[in-house]
C-alpha cells in the first residue's frame, strides 16, 4: 500500500513558508483540538529550526488556530499539526485542505 502524502506548496514566489495539507477529512468540534498528520517527514538543517502558524484567513474567518512549538534539527518523525477550534461552532476540514 502506497503511503498518503500531499507535498508542500508555495502559494506565491513571495510566500515566507510553505502550506501543508491535512491528508483525512477531520472534524474538530468547537474549542476542542485535534493533532493532524502531513505525511511530511524532512531534515532541518543544523542550528535552525521550522515552526508552524496558521493561515491568517483561516484564523480570523473560521477561529482556527494552531498549537505547539518548533520543530528541531534533530526531529525526523513526520510533521504533525495541533490545530486549535478557538470558535463557538465545529470546523471540519477536508482531505487536501
Amino acid at each position: 500500500m502506497a503511503a498518503k502524502v500531499m507535498l508542500r506548496t508555495r502559494g506565491s514566489r513571495f510566500s515566507a513558508g510553505h502550506d501543508l495539507y491535512t491528508l483525512e477529512d477531520v472534524l474538530i468540534s468547537a474549542r476542542g483540538q485535534k493533532l493532524m498528520g502531513t505525511g511530511i517527514a524532512r531534515g532541518i538543517p543544523h542550528e535552525t529550526y521550522a515552526t508552524r502558524a496558521p493561515p491568517s484567513g483561516l484564523a480570523y474567518k473560521e477561529s482556527i488556530g494552531i498549537g505547539g512549538g518548533v520543530i528541531d534539527a534533530g526531529y525526523t518523525g513526520e510533521v504533525k499539526v495541533i490545530m486549535i477550534n478557538h470558535g463557538k461552532k465545529n470546523y471540519q476540514f477536508q482531505e487536501g485542505d
